[in-house]
């Protein structure tokens, strides 16, 4: 069964709803480069890190201007973890790691199968998404789940399935990509930045559904 991350929580009752529907984690967006009402500020951000509860993972989704922005970002909000976009490498994620001691979870183009071999064994784990020109994810489209999965089979850094998730295909995704995790933001939304608490909860029961392959 691949654990489930809800990301985009911008206030107490999406988040109370994400951890009450059973997900893994929850992603909580603060400096980024692009304009987007799920994005929230530092202060907000270190809050709502602060109410997930235990065994729940708090993740900071950010795209911080450099390696040193993104420490001094981790050290004021105090995530579990951290899910880096940008065109970070090996090296700035070695810092990252090393400064401020949290997980670091890379974001990937899904075509860009160069970068994540790069950074296989360094990332703690690697986001497979369809991202925009600067490197943000959230974008709600769809990718080649085949393809992911056999990108996952010639790394060892767990894999985390995004793009395009929704309650209705993400246990079918999960059977052809066999991720480590799947990631969901637009797929469970009311409006963007608003949770729709029905569609978190499908989509948290859906991702642990076995689907039966016609003989």
């Amino acid at each position: 069964m691949a654990r489930t991350k809800i990301c985009g929580i911008t206030n107490r009752a999406d988040l109370q709803a994400a951890i009450e529907a059973g997900t893994d984690a929850v992603g909580i967006i603060s400096a980024v480069d692009v304009a987007t009402t799920r994005e929230v500020d530092r202060s907000t951000a270190a809050e709502l890190v602060a109410a997930v509860p235990p065994f729940v993972t708090a993740t900071l989704v950010s795209m911080p201007e450099d390696a040193d922005h993104a420490v001094e970002l981790v050290k004021a909000i105090q995530p579990d973890a951290l899910q880096l976009h940008g065109e970070f490498d090996a090296d700035d994620l070695g810092y990252i790691r090393a400064e401020t001691g949290v997980k670091v979870i890379a974001a990937v183009d899904h075509e860009d199968t160069d970068r994540a071999s790069a950074l296989d064994g360094v990332a703690d784990a690697l986001l497979i998404d369809s991202t925009t020109e600067e490197g943000a994810g959230g974008t709600g489209d769809p990718h080649d789940w085949e393809a992911t999965a056999d990108l996952a089979d010639t790394l060892t850094t767990p894999v985390i399935l995004a793009g395009g998730l929704t309650p209705e295909n993400v246990a079918e995704a999960i059977r052809v990509a066999a991720p480590f995790g799947v990631d969901v933001a637009s797929g469970v939304e009311r409006s963007e930045g608003s949770k729709d608490h029905t569609a978190v909860a499908t989509f948290v029961r859906n991702a642990g559904r076995e689907i039966e392959v016609p003989a």
